[in-house]
């Protein structure tokens, strides 16, 4: 694995860079006594910057040419996010629709469904959020159990509840996993959807976090009417739909956010300023152990996207990389916290935010019981838990599993 730019990855760095320089001033100011305070006003013009990105190919870098992208590959993505970071402007707003729903519109939605939404999206015109988990159904996604009728018109009548739903406050359409057929098992009768979120019979509920805003939500759907071609792929196949669209996260969440930018050395001289981190023989063996977890995901992510550029499909093991990257950033606020007292949460500090919002992320993309489960069995080959419900001992199990494997 060769960690430098190649001449082609360098001089796509050097135009990301000279393009940042020269339109950095139009960056909304998000940090700093100069930073936008205003909710909607932040949005809009976080939503202008993205177009800005987009009319400048930094927005949709991965996304095929004729859909408004650059057809480039992941390497180019985090080349250009890392340039984003080291100019200190936002990146694009949003990351939930340009990410992993517009890819997901790009593999299996109607060509009519790309035409409309893909350049709004890209652009920031149209955000996006993503209508998946439910108060029963989080990271047992088959478990869904929202509701589409289809009626004699072909039309949908939509009813259910989905939570934790990120930007559905101000999201101008969003992609559902809906169940709609109860008769087959779970995976089968599943179909994505479509759905606009100022239709009739959407409501909007922010769920506010300890840290006093409310960036998730709970959104109900009372008798919803969807278009006859409001379903993205085939009436059914939603949980290949759903796939997609996890991989896409996967890959989000794997790679650390943007530009693999969770910066150890920037941790660690924000810590080695206080006189603790210098004297205390255990604050430093735990920042140790945080600033090597953080450097582990950081050159992990390096080896999946050397995978990616050759072709490999990313596997559930970039699951481990988002929960060490949530548990090294909690364990991160605590230390700060230890360190620091009180003045840790105090409204003007830098770690504030970090500290409330972070737990919040132990469910984003999976809890983590659920990830180290996945990976255990499909990667590391681990067994399964047994089936007690179903009454079949582990030994049994496992013996059944094992002559399964043989033929």
């Amino acid at each position: 694995m060769d960690l430098d730019d190649t001449p082609q990855q360098a001089e796509y760095r050097a135009n990301v860079r000279a393009w940042l320089q020269e339109h950095s001033a139009k960056a909304p100011v998000l940090t700093g006594p100069d930073a936008l305070r205003d909710e909607d006003e932040i949005i809009a013009a976080r939503r202008r910057w993205q177009g800005e990105l987009a009319e400048g190919g930094l927005a949709g870098v991965t996304w095929p040419a004729e859909y408004g992208g650059r057809g480039l590959g992941p390497i180019e993505q985090v080349i250009c996010n890392q340039e984003i970071s080291r100019a200190k402007v936002p990146g694009i707003l949003d990351v939930i629709g340009v990410g992993m729903l517009g890819p997901t519109i790009i593999a299996h939605g109607s060509e009519e469904q790309k035409e409309r939404y893909l350049e709004p999206m890209l652009h920031g015109e149209e955000v996006w959020c993503q209508l998946f988990s439910e108060p029963a159904a989080g990271s047992d996604l088959a478990a869904v159990q929202t509701r589409a009728t289809q009626l004699d018109d072909s039309s949908w009548r939509l009813t259910g509840q989905k939570v934790w739903t990120t930007n559905a406050q101000f999201a101008s359409y969003g992609l559902l996993l809906a169940r709609t057929d109860a008769s087959v098992p779970k995976h089968n009768g599943l179909t994505m959807f479509i759905v606009p979120m100022d239709a009739p019979g959407v409501t909007v509920r922010g769920l506010r976090q300890i840290s006093g805003e409310a960036e998730f939500n709970e959104v109900f759907f009372d008798d919803v009417q969807l278009d006859a071609d409001a379903n993205v792929g085939a009436i059914g196949s939603g949980w290949g739909t759903a796939l997609t669209t996890l991989m896409f996260e996967r890959i989000t969440l794997g790679l650390g956010g943007e530009g693999l930018g969770y910066d150890p050395l920037r941790f660690a001289r924000a810590i080695g300023a206080y006189e603790s981190a210098r004297t205390d023989s255990d604050v430093r063996q735990r920042l140790g152990d945080i600033l090597a977890e953080l450097t582990a995901v950081r050159f992990s992510g390096y080896r999946m996207l050397t995978g990616l550029q050759r072709g490999q499909i990313p596997g559930p093991e970039a699951g481990l990389a988002k929960v060490t990257i949530v548990n090294s950033g909690m364990a991160g606020g605590d230390l700060i916290a230890d360190v620091l007292g009180p003045d840790a949460l105090a409204k003007e500090s830098e770690w504030t935010y970090m500290i409330s919002f972070i737990p919040g992320l132990k469910s984003a993309g999976g809890t983590e019981e659920i990830l180290r489960n996945t990976i255990g069995e499909r990667v590391l080959g681990l067994p399964p838990e047994p089936r007690l419900d179903k009454g079949i001992p582990f030994e049994d199990l496992r013996a059944k599993e094992k002559e399964a494997a043989k033929t």
